[in-house]
């Protein structure tokens, strides 16, 4: 098995990887067990499978070969060039060697992926994907809040609890939750984050809507970013942030960025408006990559500790 799923690798990679045009032809039997694609899905959701499980992966890969696999496939979103050897060259000029390099250690992360995909089980559930999640941070009075409301899309039936974070750095004794609507809300003691509870479990395509509100006692307890490393495919991240009126700022935003330890993440700097406010929009968000905005210090906010 891993020799085929090895060949339906390499013919993946190949045009725009996990963009191209229907992508269900492109798709092989062993990809399609690797990522727990069927029949029944669609070209959409047999997409998202794929890129989630194909995330996942590479993300237990050696560092030295994250960068030119996640390239390769097409997963980094400023790389979707339409050329397999496009890619090859964009990852040469990014680590300073030449592309015969480059495709020699795609080749090795393919075979390593084959493994990987033979011998581990997914992390992430496929149950549900995130539709829209929308947050609204207010920074201009004394108590800083954050509003976050998802719609999520069931994909399975029998969903009856659903697991998220915050997409900022929380600690939890600074921190007063409270779930405005949808469900019931249960801390994590095993690991960060929540679990939301709906009223009743969830079928396959209902959709489901929960709103959840942080207030945080001063404006030091609030970390200054919003970073988020969505570990489920996201259609639409809509971000509102709300400081004291001052012209001047700037702020920092990350829209797919990649990780990497060796490299501080530079973004996007942008202006507020006349009102204070910054407001963004990032769609189709990829697992693993980074989204979201920064405006102070990167030694309090980084990109590693958002993830």
């Amino acid at each position: 098995m891993t020799t085929d799923l090895v060949r339906e690798l390499k013919t993946l990679r190949k045009g725009r990887g996990v963009h191209t045009g229907r992508i269900v032809d492109k798709i092989g039997t062993g990809i399609a067990v690797a990522c727990g694609i069927t029949r029944a899905d669609g070209p959409g959701a047999a997409r998202q499978k794929l890129v989630v499980r194909l995330t996942e992966l590479v993300e237990q890969l050696p560092e030295d070969l994250q960068l030119a696999a996640r390239a390769a496939f097409g997963l980094i979103p400023e790389v979707r060039h339409p050329l397999y050897q496009e890619r090859v060259s964009w990852v040469a000029a990014e680590i300073d060697r030449d592309s015969r390099t480059v495709r020699r250690r795609v080749d090795e992360a393919v075979e390593q992926l084959a493994e990987l995909a033979a011998t581990t089980t997914s992390r992430v559930d496929g149950g549900w994907h995130t539709a829209e999640l929308s947050v609204a941070v207010v920074l201009d009075q004394g108590q800083p809040e954050v509003l976050e409301r998802y719609q999520i899309v069931v994909d399975q039936d029998g969903v009856d609890s659903l697991d998220f974070t915050s997409v900022f750095p929380v600690r939890r004794r600074d921190v007063d939750v409270h779930l405005l609507y949808g469900g019931t809300l249960e801390n994590r003691v095993d690991r960060p984050g929540f679990t939301l509870v709906p009223a009743e479990p969830l079928r396959r395509g209902d959709t489901h809507d929960f709103t959840v509100r942080y207030r945080l006692p001063n404006r030091e307890a609030m970390h200054p970013c919003v970073l988020h490393v969505p570990k489920r495919p996201c259609e639409l991240f809509d971000l509102r942030v709300r400081f004291e009126h001052d012209r001047r700022r700037f702020v920092r935003t990350f829209d797919g960025v990649l990780q990497r330890s060796d490299v501080e993440p530079a973004g996007m700097q942008q202006a507020v408006d006349r009102a204070g406010e910054v407001h963004l929009r990032f769609r189709r968000l990829l697992p693993g990559l980074l989204y979201g905005v920064r405006w102070e210090g990167s030694a309090v906010c980084s990109a590693r500790r958002a993830s």
